[in-house]
């Protein structure tokens, strides 16, 4: 346990905002999971709505600070290209 005042202020800080972005990350997964599965056995045009989405919903959770930049376009460029490779679509 924390002894510095300081301290026990970020771990209860931490917590607070570990409690406000669990839900935002787990349905993160769900989104970019379902935009997934929709490339593997869609058709385009319902696959291209679903990359859309996770891709909307990873961008704000990348602006809102819930997950790193980084990771936001490395998941996206992932997405993508899976859809691109599936449907042989130009770039």
């Amino acid at each position: 346990m924390a002894n510095l005042k300081a301290s026990i202020k970020q771990i209860r800080q931490d917590e607070r905002k570990t409690l406000r972005n669990g839900p935002v990350r787990s349905s993160l997964k769900t989104y970019v999971k379902n935009a997934n599965i929709s490339v593997e056995n869609g058709n385009q045009e319902s696959s291209l709505e679903s990359v859309r989405i996770a891709i909307s919903k990873l961008d704000k959770a990348a602006q809102k600070g819930i997950i790193h930049k980084n990771q936001a376009a490395r998941r996206k460029s992932r997405l993508v290209a899976k859809f691109k490779s599936k449907f042989d679509v130009a770039s």
